[in-house]
């Protein structure tokens, strides 16, 4: 009488068959997911080291100046009445921008925010880099305050951006640590690093 597995054993059979597959496939996404931990382990430990470095060159530097906030605007060779008509524009940047911070102060993102999209505005229209970016800077603040950490990005970046047409840098320090900011918030630390990166070179350097 040839004899015949019952059901129960080829079940057995067939489930040690594929436990080595089974245990194969784990250890595949053990080994991935622990490449994955440890890179973040490392990228993690290199913001706490560059963390570090901006501590030390703060304690170095007894403070960061803010936007030339001494330099001040006076057009050469302009017509009594053209002078007039900007300064009037001026007047009514320079307002904008102190309401943007007044704003700030009182924890209202928003209405500053749209003091300070104003006071950008007529910065462009005077070509004044100086107030530009300290209008930009205030957007981005504002955006940072409300989470909206890309379009923060986006207007400390324009500070850069209009540093490097006027030839004039002052605040991208400032500037570059707080788009690193928010790239940290996003969670994309490989980014948030690089810039880092550049606010410990220009910590050190200014």
């Amino acid at each position: 009488m040839q004899w015949t597995p019952s059901r129960r054993t080829r079940d057995y059979t067939a489930s040690m068959f594929s436990m080595p597959i089974l245990f194969g496939i784990a250890l595949m996404g053990a080994a991935v997911g622990g490449l994955i931990a440890r890179q973040r382990r490392f990228e993690l430990e290199r913001l706490n080291n560059q963390l570090r470095q901006i501590n030390m060159a703060l304690k170095r530097q007894s403070r960061i100046e803010s936007y030339a906030p001494s330099l001040t605007y006076a057009p050469v060779g302009r017509s009594p009445g053209l002078e007039i008509t900007i300064d009037t524009r001026r007047d009514e940047m320079m307002s904008k921008l102190k309401e943007g911070k007044k704003y700030l102060r009182l924890q209202d993102p928003q209405k500053a925010f749209e003091e300070f999209k104003g006071g950008l505005k007529i910065a462009q229209a005077l070509g004044d880099p100086i107030e530009a970016k300290k209008a930009a800077r205030g957007l981005g603040a504002s955006c940072q305050r409300q989470r909206k950490f890309r379009e923060a990005i986006k207007y400390h970046s324009m500070v850069l951006s209009i540093s490097e047409k006027a030839k004039e840098h002052t605040g991208d320090t400032e500037a570059y640590g707080a788009i690193a900011d928010c790239y940290t918030e996003l969670g994309d630390l490989e980014t948030a690093a690089k810039y880092y990166d550049k606010y410990i070179e220009r910590l050190e350097t200014d």
